[in-house]
Parts: structure tokens; sequence; C-alpha cells
């Protein structure tokens, strides 16, 4: 398939004509491919999340910790006063790059900003309400962070009342003057609110902190007392400057990790020196006290403000990490302004193109949520939030935009971004609602991303100082070719107005762009767009004539979970399902479950299963055949250690299955593994019981469901598509059916239907078994892996998305309905026939 080539608009040329800033000098490119050489081919935009570390910054580290000798800190060699000595250097450099100094603010080093923020929950000098005085508040911006409002958990706890406040209501309930007595009143109070959000990119005034301070803004001005600020600056300073003499906030926490993209786990608490005698602290740890006594209750804290808040040993060599991150930042980019230019060029392009996209109807490709046009970099950070609408105007769910992208590697973040009051706010999702989605099954961080048709969540993508304008021609390519019903056109109305507003207006007039079956038109503005037949994939007989009954004509198992098939004609079933399918697992060194996402080379193991010998056999090219026993028994147990893992999130009990199986498949795969079974005392129940299944229904280490069924007609549909989609090369051939069959990975292939009409069973019969069909299964990247190769391809997930504007499930989840007591054995047969039973109406 040809990539999707926007010749007037996916261009450098049209970018500059945009924006004026990219880059940090004439060999910007060279620098990202000498330093990022990791990620060619990935457009990762997810540096809201984490931002990425340049190879310098690492290799120089490694250097540094391997041609000196680090102590602890606390003592008193040479080498501990090295790190010592180092570490005081980074607090300098942190004031520093902050544009202040020691004299001014202290840091206090943390494991991050999460920690920043309950430290200062834990020291404010909280005062519950009286009788004769009203008592403390702690209020937060309502676009605050989880770990932002999470102080309310605390707070609320010492009868302090919390107080949420809208971003509107902070100037619109301004007062100019405070009336004289509450001189007086020295309640301390709390106002917390983020530099710039996390979810949308807002960037808020940092006037705040002193019309806070000064107590003419809401609420300080509504409330009596000694105003303090912690202005959460994560977001904000992964590609922004920070000025504390323009904005001296009280407390500001930062994770690092945002700004260097490493070392991970490691954050800081900047606290204001005129501020932190208000800071209590109750626990002391190693190396915060000047001295106490064990005997009695005696304790001097450290006069030193940081040494009196980082309890314990603080992780120097992360620590030591900084050092290195800051050389390397400023070497690359020459700082932050630059980065602040080149990010916002890269988001404000890429809003504007996205913002003007439209279906083949007229209709916005997408819902985007900004306070505003991306006007300038001091009121919009590199972040750019929003949901893709189809060509009827509905919200495709994240989750399956989010597995399209990874498809195209295309790193981007979905969900509410720990921030569920802009989340609501953009989304108009009320507090009913939340609770409601709550009951439906959603919480946050699934993939959950629509509940009756309304979306629990979003998509973002963010911009780091290492992003290129490649980065936005891939995904904007990506949108158009995977979500846009063809032909694509463009509201070049609301495109020139964008581009106004960025600069000096464009003289030329840019006429309708139009994109069909790949390719870019001119038209003239008069000229309607065409109806595509079947979204831009031409014409194709779609109607199934056959009339056949509906027969069970393949059953596979998958022994080894992401393994590959081992094709059978009869086969017997167990209370888990098909017997010993998915028994076992492969995981890496960590006792991660290794997929074809991770290893696409897992599908390249033929395991066998051998009942009338009892031994699964593990089969590849190139490899000696080894067995491992099917059955457990008490000397399995006692030889082998019992573990834990984890398969879609549930907890599950394994059994390792030995050292020769382990170095068979470490030898195979080339990097540490382990094979892993089910441990026979151990059950995993279905999370989600489907109505009329069995009261309890059990599973191996399947995903989510016993059984997974595809049509056959299903699948001869999306392989005429892909040929349809495809240009292949001399010698290359289509995708044959029955490699496509193999892609998804079902235990069961039925024929006689028409194409995707199992959609609508909810039970059906197989010879004499009953199943419940418990829903239908998305699907992921994972089935572009060529299961005879172990090779990656875009389909068929790509022409699955685009035939069913963007939803990807295919097939569906039974479960079965088998009697309490099962004699004869029951057992599944290839060519038997098949009752389906339609939803009732």
């Amino acid at each position: 398939m040809r990539p999707m080539d926007f010749q007037k608009l996916c261009t450098f040329e049209t970018f500059k004509e945009c924006w004026s800033h990219y880059g940090y000098g004439d060999n910007f490119q060279d620098v990202i491919e000498q330093e990022f050489t990791r990620t060619n081919g990935i457009s990762y935009l997810d540096h809201a999340a984490a931002t990425l570390y340049p190879e310098s910054l690492v290799r120089n580290y490694c250097l540094d910790i391997t041609r000196n000798v680090y102590g602890n800190p606390h003592s008193h060699s040479p080498s501990s006063r090295l790190t010592h000595d180092t570490v005081e250097r980074v607090r300098y450099r942190v004031l520093q790059h902050f544009n202040t100094t020691p004299e001014e603010y202290s840091v206090i080093f943390t494991s991050g900003c999460t920690a920043a923020l309950k430290l200062v929950a834990e020291s404010f000098p909280w005062r519950p309400q009286t009788e004769s005085e009203a008592g403390s508040r702690f209020a937060y911006l309502t676009d605050s962070h989880t770990s932002v409002v999470g102080i309310r958990g605390l707070t609320t706890g010492r009868g302090v009342v919390a107080l949420p406040v809208s971003p509107q209501e902070v100037e619109n309930r301004a007062k100019v003057e405070t009336r004289g007595e509450d001189v007086i009143c020295h309640t301390p109070h709390l106002f917390c609110y983020p530099a710039q959000s996390n979810f949308s990119g807002r960037k808020y005034p940092l006037s705040h902190v002193k019309g806070i301070r000064a107590r003419h803004l809401y609420p300080a001005c509504d409330h009596q007392g000694c105003w303090f600020v912690l202005l959460d600056a994560a977001s904000h300073v992964s590609c922004a400057p920070l000025n504390l003499q323009d904005c001296p906030a009280d407390f500001i926490p930062i994770s690092f990790y945002k700004m260097f993209g490493f070392p991970t786990g490691l954050g800081a608490l900047l606290v204001r020196n005129n501020t932190a005698g208000i800071l209590k602290k109750t626990y002391f740890g190693g190396g915060t006290a000047a001295a106490y006594l064990s005997g009695e209750d005696y304790y001097v804290q450290a006069a030193n403000l940081s040494d009196r808040f980082e309890d314990g040993t603080v992780s120097f060599l992360d620590i030591i990490a900084l050092n290195h991150g800051f050389e390397a930042l400023y070497k690359i980019t020459g700082g932050m302004l630059n980065i602040q230019q080149h990010t916002f060029g890269l988001a404000r392009y890429t809003y504007m193109l996205l913002s003007s996209l439209c279906h083949g109807n007229g209709r916005p490709v997408a819902q985007i949520y900004t306070e505003g046009q991306f006007e300038s970099p001091s009121t919009q950070g590199a972040i750019l939030n929003f949901n893709l609408t189809d060509s009827q105007g509905q919200i495709i769910g994240y989750s399956q935009v989010d597995r399209m992208a990874s498809l195209y590697n295309i790193h981007v973040r979905t969900g509410c971004f720990c921030n569920t009051g802009a989340c609501q706010s953009f989304l108009r999702i009320t507090d009913h609602q939340m609770r409601r989605n709550l009951q439906a099954g959603h919480i946050c961080g699934d993939s959950i991303d629509l509940v009756d048709g309304q979306p629990t969540g979003s998509v973002r993508v963010s911009f780091g100082y290492m992003s290129t304008f490649e980065d936005c021609r891939r995904f904007l390519n990506f949108v158009a070719e995977c979500f846009v019903e063809k032909p694509v056109t463009v509201d070049q109305v609301r495109l020139k107005r964008l581009k106004i507003a960025a600069g000096p207006p464009d003289s030329n007039h840019d006429p309708a762009i139009k994109i069909t079956n790949g390719e870019i038109h001119i038209v003239e503005e008069k000229e309607k767009p065409t109806e595509a037949s079947l979204k831009g994939f031409g014409n194709i007989d779609l109607k199934n004539s056959r009339g056949e009954a509906y027969t069970l004509t393949n059953i596979y198992i998958y022994p080894i979970k992401s393994c590959g098939a081992y094709e059978v004609h009869d086969w017997p079933v167990g209370p888990l399902g098909l017997l010993y399918d998915r028994g076992w697992m492969v995981v890496n060194g960590n006792g991660v479950c290794l997929s074809q996402k991770r290893e696409p080379r897992l599908c390249l193991i033929r395991p066998q299963v051998h009942l009338s010998s009892n031994k699964l056999l593990l089969q590849a090219l190139g490899m000696d055949t080894i067995s491992v026993p099917l059955d457990d028994n008490s000397q399995m147990h006692r030889s082998y250690r019992v573990c834990q893992s984890k398969v879609c999130g549930d907890r599950v009990e394994t059994v390792d299955c030995g050292d020769e199986a382990a170095s068979w498949l470490s030898e195979f795969l080339g990097q540490p593994c382990r094979l892993i079974r089910q441990s026979p005392d151990f059950t995993r129940d279905m999370k989600k019981r489907p109505s009329g299944a069995a009261i309890s229904t059990s599973l191996s280490l399947v995903n989510e469901a016993q059984y997974l069924m595809i049509n056959r007609a299903s699948v001869e549909l999306i392989q005429k598509l892909m040929s349809s989609r495809q240009d292949y090369s001399e010698g290359e051939q289509p995708l044959d059916t029955q490699n496509v069959i193999s892609r998804f990975r079902a235990n069961l292939v039925i024929a006689g239907g028409e194409p995707f009409e199992e959609d609508n069973w909810s039970h059906l019969i197989i010879g004499n078994t009953q199943f419940v069909v418990a829903g239908q299964c998305r699907r992921c990247q994972m089935v572009g892996v060529d299961q005879d190769t172990g090779t990656k391809t875009k389909e068929p997930l790509m022409s699955l998305s685009a035939y069913r504007n963007g939803k990807v499930t295919f097939g569906l989840y039974l479960t079965h309905q088998l009697p309490e007591v099962s004699t004869p054995a029951i057992c599944l047969s290839a060519g038997s026939l098949i009752l389906p039973e339609p939803h009732s109406s």
C-alpha cells in the first residue's frame, strides 16, 4: 500500500509558513539521529508522560560512575565527600535552571512529583475548624492532577475544608481590595494550581501566585488568613522555562524524568526559604536529626531544610545523573526558551491541520479539547488533546485509536490522564455519569472508552525537545489513512484563519484538497466529492450466496500462550475450555509474560500435545525437540518453584517447568526466558460473566474467555478488502485466507454464514455442547504478525479498522455450558453442525 503524501499540507514548507522556529541550529536533524537512534521508525508522542533521554546522557553518566567511587553521603570518607559535594552541586544547578538561588529556595529531593506533594500535605500546618475560627482551607484548581486532588484525603481527616475552584472563578470572583481586619488573622491556607494543564496543555497565569498571596484573587479574597501557593510545575517545566523571580510560589514540585527522560523515580520539592518555617515534620529518618535520644522523647531536627526532610540516604547516583541531564539538554538545545519555541510550533501545526481535516461529507474528523487556538506559547503548551469522530459525527473510542497508532509505531496516551476535573469539563461528563460509568465497569486506566456512546476519555499527543516535523507528518497521515472517510477534505476557511493567527496572511488561494485511495487531487471549490464505495476500497461484491448450513470447520489449541497453533480434528473439553489450551506461557527473566507484541518469534515455536504419551512437545526450526509432562503431580511441586505472574491484569499462580525448557526457550528467543504453567490448585474466574453463563466460569491463561470463534466468511471479506487496498511488488503474493485465519488465532472456525453475521449471536450449540457469547474480541497489532514467518505487517488490522469505521473487533468470545457430570467425556469435532441463536429484539 502506498503511503499517503500530503503534498500541499504535510510539507516542511507549509510548517514554516505557520511557525518560524524549528530545531536548534542547522545540524538539528543530525543531532537527533545521533542521540536518539533507538527511535528510528517510531513517532513517540507521549512526552507529557515521560520524555526520552539522549544517548550521550547515559553514556557520560556510565563513564562517570565507572570512573569514580561514590560513597554514602552521610559518611566522611573521600568517596562520601565526593558524593556530598556532587549532590550539593546538583542542587545548585536545579535552582540555577529556575533562575533562583540557595538564599531564596531549598531543593528537597523526593521520589517524584507525587512524593513532593505528599510531603507538603503531611507537613503543612493545617488548622481544623473551631467555634471561634474558620479553620484552614485546602483550595485547588479543578484542572489538577490526581496527586494534587489527593491531598484532600489527608486534609478531610484533619477537619480541613476542601475547596475545588474552577479556572474561571479565580479571576471572575477576584476583589481588588481586602478588608483591613484580615491582617490579624494568621490561619494558614493552601491554594494549588498547575502551571500547565497535563490534560489540555493550557498554561495558567504565573501571576496567580502573587494574586493569591496578596488575596486579590479567588478564593483567597473571600477567606481571611495567610495564603500559601503550591505551583504544580511537573508538566510545565518539561518544555518551557520557569522563572521563580516572576512567580515566587511557596512550593514547586517537579519530576525530572519529564525533563530529561533519565533518571526515573527522582523528583524534587522546591521550597521558598521564607515559607519553610511553617512546615512541621513528625517522622524523622536517618540523616534528618541533629540529635535524639532513644530512651526518651527528645529530638532536635537538622538545621538544613533539605537534610531535615530527606529521610534516609537520598538516591545519590540518580541525583548525579541529573548533572548529565542538564549538560545534554543545554548542549543539544541551548536552553528552555528554544525548546518552548520548537515544541509549540510542532503542536500548533498539528492542531491547525487536525482541526481542519474533514470527512468526504464535510464533517470534521476531530473534536479538540482546548480553550484557545494555539495562538502563543505563553498560553499553550506542546500538548494536543482530542477525540476522533466518524463521518456521522460519532466519537471513535480512544482504545481503537490507540491500537491503530501502535500498529503504525506511533506512541500516544489515552484516557483521562489522571486529571478527572479537566476530563469532565471538556467531555461534559457529569458527576452522575462518572458514577454510572463506574457501575458499567469503567475505572481509571482501563480500555472502556465509550459508555452508552459517550466517551470516557480522549487521546493526547505531546511533543518533546527531540520531536521532529516528521513526527507530525506521520501522525497526520495516520489519522487521514485510518479514520477519515474518503475522499479527505480540508476546511480551507478555518485553515487560512489559523494561518493568519500564526503569522502574516497567506496571499495564495488554497484550493480544496481531496484524497481518494491514497492519492491527493486538487479540485475546484464547487466540485463536490463523490461518495466512495466501501470507504474508498472500490466496488467489492459483499453478498454471500452459498446458503450452507453452519458448520465447525477447524479446531485449534494453543498449548503455550502466544506460541504456534496446534490443529486437531476431535478434542476433549475440560473445565477451562479446550483441554490444555493456553495452559502454559513464556515469561522473560523478570517473570513478565511474553507475547507476540514484544516477541513475534514466539509464533515459530510449534507446541504439540500428545495425550497418549502425556507429553507437551516443544518444536522449532533448527532446534531439537524436547518435552515436558502434561499433568502436574506432587513431584513437580517439590521440584519446581511456584511463582506469581499476571495475565491481562489478573494475578495467576503458576508453576515453573524446569531448566531444560527454560534453556531451550532462551536459546531460541535469544533472551533469558522460562516456561511456566497455571497451577492446578489455582482458580481464575472470568471478570465479566455473560448473561446466561454458568455461575462460575473458570479460565486458563487466556486473555478474556474460554474460547475464541471466528467466521470464515468474515475472514474472506477482510482478505478481499486487503487485496483491494494493497499494491504488491513483483514476486509478492497477497495474503491467502488461511494466512489471515491464522493471524486471528481463534480456537473455533465456522463456515456457512454471511460476513459478520456472528456479531448478532447471543448463544449457539456446537454438536451437543451449548455456548454463551461473552462478547466481541477487540483486536490489537498482534494480528499483524505472520504466523508462518514471525514478520510484522499492518494488515489485517488496517483493513478491518477501515471497513468498520475504526472499530477493530473481530470474532466472538464464548464460554461453555457443561453439565455437572460429564459422562462420557465431552469432545468437539470438526464438521459438527452449529445452531446459532441471535440476540432477542
